[in-house]
């Protein structure tokens, strides 16, 4: 099981930490205009992770629908499906890109961000929006890949986006010859290019090299039948990855009280906290089509056993690289900025929160697998028992009573005790329900069989 999961993971850890770094590209050449640069797409990080997070979780309950049509065998089942879950992902993303960019002034300002700050994020959040349904397209097609077991594709084809994207980044910031300066919406028209080549690449794949895609239109009744169940664990699950970057913009606006240094730098700290984690988040996406394929052969143990060595990388992952940020949290801060109270307030959360990361781990992990095996309700009480009821409460109530180290403290006591408290429920659950090669299902579960497969 460990060289299975090895085997799908390292190509994601390759292509995620390629997607990080685009993010870090980001941070730094924007560090390198000013606070109020930095500050703009910190106040928009969080909502971009969430509005990912909602097209991860779409491809999530593609990947699961899939990987368990193809452990039973059905092809018929795995291209309908893929392609009803396709078509309902390019549906959903265009109706929450034109939703969100008529909000993006009322929420930032509700984000605490205002003046020509407030004008940055709008610069950077249009173009977003307007390759929303390009990144919700990239995501969908990726996890069919996955759910086929070609994670190393899908990790090439991150790597090769993000190459263009870190090209595109300072042409498109400062200028270079014919190329104006575009500042901050530069740094997004970069990465809306990169996940437009990106994108293109893994539906062709798809479509003429995997043939998971039909071009039959399928009756109402089938297209409605395949929505779903794939919303079944699609919105649980969409729900369950937006929960942690939309706490994540809570905590920002209680950050944006402290001015906009610190904003600046607890978004370059979460980002960097990010990019450390990637390990951990590859572990998430190469779980699902393990467990998923091994649930519909009724090989339950593997299942349990994949979940309790993931939880063990998370944690020795965790101690690692807290003790790389300990020692070198300022140097890395001062890449970013030159602004001494950035500098400062960054290395101070990069001191005290990493150390806990393996509880976030656990939780990517955890929801990951259950979302794999139908379980995605159960999936979305790990996030929630997190984010909402640790991570928020606890950051907020430190920030009362305490300094800003008090509200770091705060959050690294959410990861400690939601780590503890989703490894021993979520083994527990496993092993009750699924031990000896019998599901006897979650009171949450929805179905203890898949329906039969709407025609092809």
């Amino acid at each position: 099981m460990p060289a299975v999961l090895f085997r799908m993971g390292w190509p994601m850890v390759i292509g995620i930490v390629a997607t990080m770094s685009t993010a870090l590209a980001d941070a730094y050449f924007l560090g390198r205009i000013g606070t109020e640069e930095l500050a703009a797409i910190s106040f928009s990080f969080p909502v971009v992770l969430t509005l990912m997070s909602l097209s991860i979780g779409l491809g999530a309950g593609t990947a699961s629908v899939v990987s368990r049509a193809i452990g039973n065998g059905d092809e018929a089942r795995v291209r309908r499906v893929s392609t009803d879950a396709l078509t309902l992902i390019l549906l959903v993303s265009v109706l929450l890109a034109a939703a969100g960019y008529l909000l993006i002034d009322p929420v930032f300002r509700l984000l605490g961000a205002s003046g020509r700050t407030l004008d940055l994020v709008g610069d950077y959040m249009s173009v977003f929006f307007l390759g929303f349904p390009l990144l919700a397209l990239m995501m969908g097609t990726s996890n069919l890949l996955r759910a086929s077991g070609d994670a190393f594709t899908v990790g090439a084809v991150m790597v090769g986006a993000a190459v263009i994207n870190v090209v595109l980044d300072p042409i498109l910031i400062f200028g270079w010859g014919p190329v104006p300066a575009y500042g901050v919406e530069g740094a997004a028209w970069a990465s809306l290019i990169g996940r437009l080549v990106a994108g293109a690449i893994m539906l062709a794949l798809v479509v003429f090299r995997d043939r998971l895609i039909s071009f039959r239109p399928p009756p109402v009744r089938r297209l409605a039948a395949s929505w779903i169940e794939v919303g079944k664990v699609a919105l649980p699950a969409a729900l369950g990855n937006a929960v942690n970057p939309f706490c994540i913009s809570i905590v920002t606006a209680i950050v944006a009280a402290y001015g906009n240094a610190a904003v600046a730098a607890f978004g370059t700290a979460t980002r960097i906290e990010s990019f450390v984690a990637v390990p951990m988040l590859a572990l998430s996406a190469a779980i699902g089509p393990i467990a998923g394929q091994n649930f519909g052969r009724g090989e339950h143990d593997r299942v349990i056993a994949a979940h309790r060595q993931s939880y063990f990388f998370s944690a020795a992952w965790s101690l690692g690289v807290a003790l790389l940020l300990f020692v070198f949290a300022e140097p890395l801060m001062t890449l970013f900025s030159s602004d001494a109270e950035v500098v400062d307030t960054g290395a101070l959360y990069l001191t005290i929160v990493p150390i806990t990361l393996a509880g976030y781990g656990i939780t990517v992990v955890a929801s990951g697998g259950f979302n794999a095996i139908d379980r995605a309700v159960t999936g979305l009480g790990f996030y929630l028992l997190r984010s909402a009821l640790l991570y928020v409460p606890l950051a907020y109530l430190a920030s009362l009573f305490l300094p800003r180290w008090g509200l770091f403290g705060g959050i690294a006591l959410a990861n400690i005790l939601a780590g503890v408290a989703i490894a021993a429920l979520s083994l527990w659950l496993l092993k009750t329900s699924l031990s000896g090669g019998k599901d006897r299902s979650f009171t949450d579960a929805g179905r203890a069989e898949p329906e039969a497969a709407p025609g092809e």
